[in-house]
């Protein structure tokens, strides 16, 4: 039973998730007026080009076996879902999320866009880190700094996010998918793009 809620929680928290999240979370929080007809467009565009696409082009990846498994484990596997996951990025800041329209959502991706070429240049380097607590401590970051911008209560967020981050650790490490200072490692490469880029729209 704890193994299954362990993977449960790698699962369920996937890093190809948090995107999702902080959009969903950017739209439910800010109090500025955005039509609806434009929210629905951006977050079809963030699950497909996040979720659906990244999914399919994994499939690619595994027929041609050059991938054996979503968890990404050596780093040699996450070369290529890496690169395609920052062109990925790349086509959102320049066709969906401009720093024209949404300037706080234009900042988060490109944290997401360091985060990533980051986790790639180490895993070049055959450095493994958690892209799973990269993904999550970006959007902590995110949600942090947009309570702060917008003076609004999250401390239901915060005190939800640390109990997340608590348990996908723990349960990368029960998986022995990371050791410590790979978690750590992660966290930070996560944490700190958005902390930087928040000088810039906060």
């Amino acid at each position: 039973m704890k193994d299954f809620i362990l993977k449960g929680i790698s699962f369920v928290f996937h890093p190809l998730i948090m995107p999702l999240l902080g959009v969903l979370f950017y739209f439910s929080k800010t109090p500025r007026f955005i039509p609806m007809p434009i929210i629905k467009a951006k977050i079809f565009s963030i699950i497909i080009l996040t979720m659906v696409l990244p999914m399919l082009l994994f499939l690619l990846l595994k027929t041609v076996n050059k991938v054996d498994s979503i968890y990404l484990k050596s780093t040699r596997e996450r070369l290529i879902p890496l690169l395609i996951n920052c062109i990925i990025v790349v086509l959102i800041l320049l066709r969906v999320l401009t720093p024209n329209e949404i300037i706080e959502l234009y900042y988060f991706f490109l944290g997401i866009l360091c985060s990533t070429l980051t986790c790639l240049i180490l895993a070049l380097f055959k450095v493994k880190a958690s892209i799973h607590m990269i993904a999550a401590a970006g959007f902590f970051m995110f949600a942090v700094a947009l309570g702060i911008h917008y003076q609004i209560n999250i401390n239901g967020t915060i005190a939800l996010m640390m109990i997340i981050l608590g348990a996908i650790a723990t349960s990368r490490l029960h998986l022995n998918a990371h050791t410590n200072q790979e978690l750590l490692i992660g966290t930070i490469v996560g944490l700190f793009p958005q902390l930087i880029l928040v000088n810039y729209w906060l």
